[in-house]
Parts: C-alpha cells; structure tokens; sequence
C-alpha cells in the first residue's frame, strides 16, 4: 500500500479556529496591543502534535468561507496534517480564539462562534466513514457533543471504529460552549460506551464520573468500559490506570509561558507512544514531557515539540 492510501495513523473531529495570542504577557486584553495569529482548536492541535511526531495524521472539521478558513487550511497542510477532511460552510464564519495570559496558571479565552461555529455544523453524512474506519487512531473531544448535528455526528464517527480499535475521548470541557453543562455528563459517558481511552484533567473527569479523587475517578472511567483512563493533575503531575496498571508521573518543571497548548500536545504524544506499543510508563512520561516543552511557548500548534526535544528533557528527568 503507497503513502497515498494507507490508512492515517490518527484522524482528529471538532473543533478548530485561529488563535490570536497576546504578545505582551500579563496585560489585560483591553491593552493588548500585538497578537500572533496561530492554527487552533483542540483537536487540530492534537493532530498537528501526533504529525510532529511522524504520525500520519488528519483532521475532520469544517471551516468559513473566509480568509481564515484559508489560512487553516494552509496551516493544516504546512504543519502535514491532511486537510482533505476540512470542510466549509457557506455562511458562517471561521471561529476565533482570543486569550489572556497570565502565568502560570490564568489563561482567559474569548470564543468568537456565534451564532454557532461551523464545526459544529458537522452532519453525518459528511464523514469519511471508510477513512475513520481504517484509522489506527481515531479522537473525539467533548465539546463536539455539546450541541447537534455535531452531537449525533460525533457519536457516529465512534460507531464507525472496529472494536478494540484505538478510540480516545478527550474530556475537554468548556463550559461556555455549552448551553447546558448539565448534559455534558451523561453525553460524555453515552460517548465512553465506544471509546478505549478517556483523557481528562480532574474537573473534566469529575463531570463525568462525580469524583475528584484521580485514583477513584480513573477506576470509575474503566467501569464504564475504557481500557485506559488518563487523569491530569496539574502541578500533581498525571495518573493513568488500566485495569492492571496505575502508573503516576510526576510533574515536568518548567517556567510558563502560556499553558494553553500543554494538553493537546499530550495528547499527540500519548497517541504516538500507544500506537507504537511503549510501556505505559514511558507513554505517559513522554506525553508529559511534550506538554511541558509547549506550557514553556507562547502557541499551541505552531509549537508543538519534535521527538527528540521530548526525549531530551524525558532524559534530563531520569538523570
């Protein structure tokens, strides 16, 4: 089988946008008075992270009739991830995602996706059912169940994948995409049933399971019938349990620049160390450390981080 055909390594669904992020650190964005204009959207970064890392990958979206759906589209094949699954929507606009930054820790964003965003718009049959199908990989994330069509389309693509196949729900809460966040609990456990991997950090795995405890709340993912859950604890650093391993890794010290990118650079690294069969341990480790080199940058898919960077400072930790 060529390159051309071969099945992707990892295929992405949902949400994208451009990221205007303040180039003055710490300033209110009222006073902001640079931004650079970078690739965004949770799960376009994380296929940008798993391609940095080799992996072929895409993403299913769809974009505005615009200048910016242009330029994500340009992003997406700069950065080799394959745009062929990018759609357009004829009215509305492509999505913007402004933040603030204040390290470490208070990272403000303001969506602009009203009156919705066009990845929201997905409908069933504009999936690449053969394409999801084939995958090695396949991740969701939790803001695509947050309204429909995106919410049936979503829940379809997980019924394509073979089952065993490596499927992952990123939790990924954010509450103000949703007009009611109490649907995101049950919407997430209806997802899980077709999922093998749920990632989250703790608030967004407490909506799911009601229990903030990572040890407790992972054992609970399993229960409903993940094979692996993986929860992030901030500055406790991350546990990930199967049901014959619970492995915890420490936090990677870095000095913060903006900490939005972190988790979807995990996620990159955490499908390439499962797809390549690595220990758990060391899968986790290396998902960390991608996470951590991004933290320590300004973008999130205009900086996701090469294998060796991440072997480098896994390294310097074991030293």
């Amino acid at each position: 089988m060529t390159r051309a055909t071969r099945p992707h390594d990892l295929i992405t669904i949902g949400r994208v946008s451009i990221d205007l992020y303040p180039e003055q650190s710490g300033t209110p964005l009222r006073d902001v008075r640079t931004f650079r204009k970078m690739l965004g959207g949770s799960p376009t970064n994380v296929a940008v992270a798993a391609a940095r890392l080799g992996l072929r990958t895409a993403v299913v979206t769809k974009v505005g009739d615009d200048g910016f759906g242009e330029a994500v589209r340009a992003a997406a094949e700069r950065f080799g991830v394959d745009p062929s699954f990018i759609g357009t929507h004829p009215t509305l606009r492509t999505p913007l995602a402004f933040c603030e930054i204040h390290p470490p820790d208070h990272f403000p964003l303001l969506f602009y996706r009203a009156p919705t965003a066009p990845d929201l718009t997905l409908e069933v049959d504009e999936l690449p059912a053969g394409a999801l199908t084939a995958a090695r990989a396949v991740w969701v994330t939790g803001t695509g169940l947050s309204r429909e069509p995106s919410l049936s389309t979503t829940l379809a693509a997980l019924r394509l994948r073979p089952p065993g196949a490596l499927t992952v729900l990123d939790l990924d809460h954010r509450p103000e995409l949703w007009d009611d966040v109490a649907d995101a609990g049950p919407r997430a456990r209806d997802a899980l049933a077709h999922c093998t991997v749920a990632v989250g950090n703790q608030a967004e795995v407490a909506t799911v399971v009601a229990d903030a405890d990572p040890e407790s709340a992972a054992r609970a993912l399993l229960d409903l019938g993940v094979r692996l859950a993986v929860v992030k604890m901030g500055p406790e650093g991350v546990l990930a349990a199967t049901a014959d391993e619970v492995v915890h890794v420490p936090p990677q010290l870095v000095e913060v620049v903006n900490g939005l990118g972190a988790g979807d650079a995990f996620g990159g690294a955490l499908v390439q160390g499962l797809l390549a069969g690595l220990p758990l341990r060391r899968t986790v480790e290396r998902a960390n450390a991608a996470g951590a080199l991004v933290a320590g940058r300004l973008g999130c898919a205009d900086d996701m981080p090469e294998a060796e960077e991440i072997d480098r400072m896994v390294g310097k930790e074991r030293a």
